[in-house]
């Protein structure tokens, strides 16, 4: 199919927009002929300093309102322009392809319809969790689910590996939640994490920071109570390890590895 004029480039603005939006993204944003993003108040304002023509998305959000019509509709609007031939930039806070549902299928969609279309990397929750927590992905093995997901599909968690549980605030909604957490939902969470972890195990309830000079949101609690935690829409739950896996003697032998050479570097 030959390309056709419009195109679409899809960026990420980081979860900190005033320090973490990459040189690549403030480019196209600044080059867009259509622009449409989804931003927090100082984000907006930042994306807005590069490009005056920006049209925020966030209108079609609505409370009760299942999350996939909203994310059909978002993308139908940026296509739309796409369509009519113009240079359309989709922004949209921490990584645009990290639980941004319409980033991918604008993406998808543009390029079946025979339109160039990209997307450029940013920062995401959970490089500044690592960053935040000291958490090294390499070092016991990293596992990482939408909290609602883990639940609905009997996800069975290697306690000896890092989990990584994301929206658990907004666990068994599939709408534009408002108002308090459903505790009794959550508390559906934490009788899943008691099946694999003891319930006195250290967790962390985790919120990148996005305002400049502000720290992250960052508190332990127990396995046992990740009911009664203070969550909303960004929380994202870490859960280390709570035991380790024995090195197989046999896999060293056929790898050639001494036992006292154990692979230290990884721990």
């Amino acid at each position: 199919m030959p390309r056709r004029k419009g195109s679409l480039v899809v960026v990420g603005t980081g979860i900190e927009a005033l320090g973490q939006m990459t040189e690549d993204a403030r480019r196209e944003i600044r080059r867009a002929e259509r622009l449409f993003f989804i931003a927090d108040a100082l984000g907006e304002r930042t994306i807005r300093s590069l490009n005056k023509r920006g049209r925020s998305l966030f209108d079609l959000y609505a409370a009760g309102k299942h999350r996939l019509k909203t994310y059909a509709q978002m993308v139908e609007r940026v296509l739309a322009e796409v369509r009519l031939g113009h240079r359309v930039c989709l922004a949209l806070y921490g990584h645009p392809g990290v639980f941004a549902m319409p980033a991918h299928a604008a993406v998808r969609i543009a390029r079946q319809e025979g339109y160039p279309a990209e997307m450029l990397p940013g920062v995401s929750a959970d490089a500044c969790l690592i960053a935040d927590l000291g958490v090294d992905p390499g070092a016991t093995g990293w596992q990482s689910y939408e909290a609602t997901d883990y639940l609905l599909r009997h996800r069975r968690a290697d306690p000896a590996v890092g989990l990584v549980l994301w929206q658990v605030g907004v666990v068994g909604r599939l709408d534009f939640a408002e108002g308090p957490v459903d505790r009794a939902k959550l508390e559906v969470l934490t009788e899943a994490l008691l099946e694999i972890h003891p319930r006195n195990h250290l967790a962390t309830v985790y919120e990148a920071s996005t305002l400049p000079g502000f720290p992250p949101s960052i508190h332990k609690i127990r396995i046992g109570s990740v009911h009664l935690a203070e969550v909303s829409r960004a929380t994202t739950l870490y859960v280390p390890p709570s035991r380790e896996t024995p090195i197989d003697p046999a896999m060293l032998a056929r790898l050639g590895i001494r036992p006292e050479d154990r692979i230290h570097c990884l721990r």
